[in-house]
């Protein structure tokens, strides 16, 4: 253990143990909120950040190690439910056993080693998050991707990041397996299932034969942990690269003060793996001594969550905005939510209706969260005075916050782009108030972010492009009463297919889409049209079409937003 951490659990386990101190007197109890309260300082800035940390090791086995001494209340670490009635309970020294075996199947059968990159694309399984505690542990690094995933997106990631393994289920298999020839940095592939299939090894076989006995990778704070692919904005999606010590202590002040974690909670994200708020749940949840529950969610609607909160003593919500529109629609008064204590929401705007009536009919408050550290400045990096509009970033001169990204991997040309003056830009647009506070004004570019699915227009455009009928496309956000914003195409038709029956085309051209790039970014509204409006270099016009779609509407803001 770490000389930052070992004073302070030391003292636990001396005075669980019943070891006394000078003049046969205890030592003073240092709770778990004193361990907790050194990550929160670092997390702020207060602290230094360790040179050598690894999340396993010193967040997860310290938190082991205090519930044997008895400062934790007998609730699990981990609980995951399914549809059907199965249950998986882990304490945290549970879950260290696993995540040590699942740590001994990477680097024996898989042979990977600290700096190796890993995908883990999986559905809610309890497989996702020992995997991703097993990475940490050898010091691989995991790129979390979402199950709906099709060949050619597969293809570009494992291209991309030349990962060296993959684990994933039954139903990505044949995917991965069309692809993986032109993937020659690709050596293993791991498959969790109760079956068996030819090129695949099987982890839960290899895990049940695996030692319980691993030396955890000595990994250093600035150590990559974790890579990300964008949306895609302005071309192909691109890696984002978080660390061992972003990830690993950058979330514990959010989840301490915005979600209210203590080791009594238990917290529920409908999230999916795939995406960056799965990562923020477990990396802000552990931390605090929560208990993080998962549902596989075989069916994602309004219904089943409300009743699963109905039945499980869940104290802690996080849905994005679109799933609390949906809740609200129903009579809540017809559900007794026992143990429910504080909801949070972010991702995309919450609008002040959906705000009034969960708070009508629940007595619970939605807290809304911004992912970002900000200040406001001009084209030219300078800090704007208040209520001047101007872009959201963040100060990473003279010193760059630990707890953001490292760069684009492979890609310095976008790194650089994206920094001005002292600033890295984030593409958001707000004005701060004279109180401090901060409202969002929108996007800087052209993503669409619809139910929380961040989806770049480029993608769907060259998605398009591939069906025979489409000469030229523009996607843009298009206003939706329940997702807020989907997708909408400008089509301009080859000749060949100006007089096809529009609505068959459309229907054509969806499910085109859906089999090109995943299902979720498929166009649901679609225009045909003559030409698009472009500039006079021949650059189509987006924005032209966004206002024209959101000229009856008004675009979904966030409330304030205070920094």
């Amino acid at each position: 253990m770490r000389l930052w951490l070992r004073e302070l659990v030391l003292q636990a386990l001396r005075n669980a143990r019943g070891i006394c101190g000078s003049h046969g007197q205890p030592p003073p109890l240092p709770v778990p909120q004193k361990i907790v309260a050194t990550w929160e300082a670092i997390s702020l800035g207060r602290q230094p950040v360790p040179e050598y940390f690894n999340f396993a090791h010193d967040v997860l086995d310290v938190w082991s190690q205090l519930e044997k001494a008895g400062h934790r209340p007998p609730i699990p670490a981990f609980w995951w439910v399914d549809g059907t009635g199965a249950e998986v309970k882990w304490s945290f020294e549970e879950l260290g056993e696993q995540s040590r075996k699942a740590a001994n199947v990477l680097e024996g059968a898989c042979g990977l080693q600290p700096g190796d990159r890993m995908m883990l694309v999986l559905p809610r399984l309890p497989e996702w998050w020992l995997v991703s505690v097993a990475c940490m542990r050898t010091g691989a690094i995991m790129i979390p991707g979402i199950s709906q995933l099709t060949e050619k997106d597969l293809k570009f990631r494992l291209q991309a990041s030349r990962a060296k393994a993959i684990i994933t289920s039954d139903s990505l298999a044949p995917r991965v397996d069309a692809i993986s020839a032109d993937c020659p940095s690709l050596q293993t592939k791991l498959l969790v299932s109760d079956s068996y299939r030819p090129g695949w090894m099987n982890f839960r076989e290899l895990l049940w034969e695996a030692a319980t006995e691993h030396n955890c990778a000595r990994t250093r704070g600035q150590d990559p942990v974790a890579i990300y692919f964008t949306s895609g904005t302005t071309g192909t999606p691109k890696m984002v690269e978080h660390t061992q010590a972003s990830y690993g202590l950058g979330f514990v002040a959010s989840g301490r003060r915005w979600v209210a974690l203590t080791e009594s909670d238990i917290f529920w994200n409908t999230t999916d793996t795939g995406w960056v708020k799965a990562a923020w749940t477990l990396f802000s949840a552990w931390p605090n001594g929560s208990c993080l529950f998962v549902h596989e969610l075989p069916r994602v609607d309004a219904k089943f969550i409300l009743n699963t909160l109905s039945r499980f003593p869940i104290t802690t919500l996080c849905c994005v905005p679109t799933m609390f529109r949906l809740l609200v629609q129903e009579d809540l008064t017809r559900y007794q939510f026992q143990s429910l204590r504080h909801c949070v929401t972010g991702g995309e705007a919450l609008t002040p209706d959906v705000r009034g009536k969960w708070k009508s009919q629940t007595g619970l408050e939605l807290h809304e969260g911004y992912g970002q550290s900000e200040t406001v400045v001009d084209e030219e990096g300078n800090i704007l005075p208040p209520g001047e509009e101007g872009n959201v970033a963040i100060r990473v001169r003279p010193t760059r916050p630990f707890c953001f990204f490292t760069c684009y991997l492979d890609n310095p040309e976008k790194t650089a782009a994206s920094e001005r003056g002292d600033f890295y830009i984030t593409g958001d647009r707000a004005h701060m108030d004279k109180d401090g506070y901060f409202w969002f004004m929108g996007r800087n570019d052209d993503v669409i972010n619809s139910s929380s699915y961040r989806i770049g227009p480029v993608e769907v455009e060259s998605a398009l492009a591939e069906h025979p009928a489409v000469l030229e496309s523009a996607v843009v956000s298009s206003p939706d009463p329940i997702r807020g914003e989907v997708v909408k195409a400008f089509i301009v038709l080859s000749p060949a297919y100006s007089s096809h029956d529009p609505e068959k085309l459309t229907q054509e051209l969806q499910e085109h889409v859906k089999r090109v790039t995943a299902p979720y970014k498929y166009p649901r509204k679609m225009a045909f049209v003559s030409e698009l409006p472009k500039t006079v270099s021949g650059k189509i016009q987006r924005s032209k079409l966004r206002s024209q779609e959101w000229k009856n509407e008004k675009q979904p803001q966030k409330g304030p937003i205070s920094h």
